[in-house]
């Protein structure tokens, strides 16, 4: 993983000591809260529901032991809410109802405090730190070389990039070098610290799109032209949200030392045209979408001007590259002698073992990943689990996560888009260890890519601007959802949910999407099909579509069962006991099937939004 320079570490602490500074200037009267907002903004700091939530940035996702325990000590330390708060909110909850079960059971909000929760973009975050604390909070990131810089704001924010990078078996080139040049570039940017809004970048490396580039405002993939020469296809413009846009390829194939001239090129143009009077349409992908090749031209013009007239100035030569690529050292590992016939004995272990242990044997496929190193493997930690909110860690659990990469993965893990941790130097012969450590942490369960492995916001229990709650329908579906015959059987689903309509959740993205919406002040969910990231399994990144009006939060259980239903009736067998995925059968009858059976599983009493 990258090794910060003392030059980073030094900007990181110093960063602390200003902000701690703005706080006590705040604090002190010095600093009204209209000033103190952006300050405490760009430095990741919101102000939720009921608490102030820090956001924690992790550059692609890369995370050491040392960092996962530090963000243990923040959660089991800081992230304490005084009691009669938690009591008030506790009680606010409590009137928005449980959600009936078919089994009779209910479900509500039981808010939690003492962990950190993973979101899709790889960042981690606390909902209950009082501001009294965010300083002392913040200084002791800094030790490890966390911060929470620029993932609020109307900047450019974390960049984003796929788990498998600089590991994977179908890459093309790492993307990390990369993803860092611009973290670096983009980092308290003179120009693009006060944007629009937020701006959000997304480098895939390999053959399959795992970054979900089509969503992002840049979405850039590194691909080789017919000579060989490395480049990036570069889309600008997409996005979640109110409206749902993918976004639009500006060049087929730009040269890699380019890259930052041509996005200097691309966010001068909508910092000049972008929307300031409207936030519902200041994002970049109104302008592309509004301006069309008028923007294109615009962005090709600002680029010839920085390349002809300004001389080139962030051009990336092979020296700058050289030096950023050299900070991502590979760990030493202690591997045995590469030798064919012991690989051999290794895989015919793990076969026998997955025959006599079938949970094992279903660990060993969804939860591994190939490695470019024949003797390595990247293994996933599922923290997608009853009792718990899909991304979320408790601190001892963090503690537990940062043990198991310091024994078998060289003490790196990353965080995923999914709300996963990954481990990505794994020995081979070591995988039977692996699995029985992470299952006695609860962390083995065999759900990746299934229903279960679902991606979910904090929704209404956390957050300031949802609609309507996102853990409770998540908790309804994974209690539903715990036979690992039944979702095998079902197979892969990318189930997404969204608290608003901010989409934090990706639900746009997801095979099935829930969105909660309001109606009258209470909770209602719209729900999606067919929509996709630009994965192999999900196809080209589209937007779901909508299946009719909203449900009930206690129809909702009902109706995903009754989408998983048709499912199986509607699917085609592949042979070998194997059947078409949901998205293909979606892809292949239509919604309309879907929509009849989510109708009719309405209940007959409730009104309709």
């Amino acid at each position: 993983m990258y090794q910060h320079t003392e030059f980073d570490k030094q900007f990181i602490r110093l960063r602390a000591e200003q902000f701690r500074d703005q706080i006590e200037r705040w604090q002190a009267g010095k600093l009204s809260e209209e000033q103190f907002r952006p300050l405490r903004l760009q430095n990741g700091w919101y102000v939720q529901r009921y608490a102030p939530m820090l956001r924690v940035a992790v550059p692609y996702g890369e995370l050491s032991s040392a960092r996962l325990r530090v963000l243990a000590r923040v959660a089991r330390e800081f992230d304490r809410p005084d009691p009669e708060l938690l009591a008030r909110a506790q009680a606010t909850q409590d009137k928005l109802g449980e959600i009936p079960l078919a089994d009779g059971r209910r479900i509500g909000s039981r808010l939690k405090y003492g962990y950190g929760h993973f979101t899709t973009r790889t960042n981690v975050q606390f909902n209950w730190i009082p501001l009294s604390r965010a300083a002392d909070a913040m200084e002791l990131l800094a030790t490890v070389g966390l911060h929470g810089i620029q993932t609020s704001g109307n900047c450019i924010r974390n960049i984003n990039s796929d788990a498998l990078a600089g590991i994977a078996v179908d890459e093309i080139a790492d993307p990390r070098p990369f993803t860092e040049i611009l973290r670096q570039w983009s980092s308290l940017h003179p120009e693009f610290s006060f944007l629009p809004r937020k701006f959000k970048v997304s480098i895939n490396g390999a053959r399959e799109d795992r970054a979900a580039l089509g969503w992002y405002d840049v979405g850039l993939q590194l691909v080789k032209n017919d000579a060989g020469e490395l480049g990036f296809k570069v889309r600008v413009g997409g996005g979640m949200g109110r409206t749902p846009i993918i976004g639009t390829v500006l060049r087929e194939f730009l040269p890699w030392d380019q890259l930052m001239n041509y996005l200097e090129a691309v966010i001068r143009v909508y910092n000049r045209y972008g929307r300031r009077d409207n936030a519902w349409k200041a994002r970049i992908k109104i302008l592309v979408k509004s301006e069309g090749q008028a923007y294109i031209d615009q962005v090709q013009e600002e680029y010839r001007q920085i390349v002809e007239v300004e001389g080139g100035p962030h051009t990336i030569t092979q020296e700058e590259y050289d030096r950023v690529a050299a900070g991502f050292v590979e760990p030493e590992l202690d591997l045995p002698a590469e030798d064919i016939a012991a690989q051999a004995a290794t895989e015919a272990m793990l076969r026998a073992q997955a025959q006599a242990d079938k949970d094992f044997g279903r660990w060993l496929h969804s939860n591994v990943r190939p490695h470019r190193h024949p003797q390595l493997r990247a293994v996933i930690l599922s923290f997608k689990r009853p009792g718990y909110a899909p991304g979320d860690a408790t601190a001892d659990q963090m503690d537990a996560a940062a043990q198991l990469a310091d024994q078998f993965s060289a003490g790196e893990m990353r965080v995923t888009h999914e709300q996963n941790l990954l481990l990505p130097w794994v020995r081979h012969d070591q995988l039977a260890q692996v699995y029985q450590a992470a299952r006695a942490l609860g962390l083995a369960k065999a759900n990746i890519g299934l229903l279960t492995d679902m991606i979910a916001c904090p929704g209404g229990d956390f957050c300031a601007l949802a609609n309507a709650r996102s853990l409770p329908i998540a908790e309804t579906i994974t209690e539903r959802y715990q036979d690992l015959d039944e979702l095998w059987d079902l197979g892969e689903i990318d189930l997404h949910i969204s608290g608003c309509i901010n989409s934090c959740g990706h639900h746009h993205s997801g095979h099935i999407g829930i969105l909660g919406v309001d109606k009258d002040g209470k909770e209602w969910y719209q729900i999606t099909l067919g929509g996709a990231d630009g994965s192999t399994l999900s196809g080209p990144a589209q937007p779901g579509k909508i299946i009719g009006p909203s449900f009930s939060a206690s129809e909702v259980p009902g109706v995903i069962e009754a989408l998983l239903d048709t499912y199986r009736e509607q699917r085609q067998p592949l042979g070998d006991g194997q059947h078409e995925t949901f998205i293909a059968t979606v892809r292949r009858i239509g919604i309309e099937p879907f929509k009849a059976a989510a109708n009719a599983a309405r209940h007959a009493a409730e009104a309709h939004a």
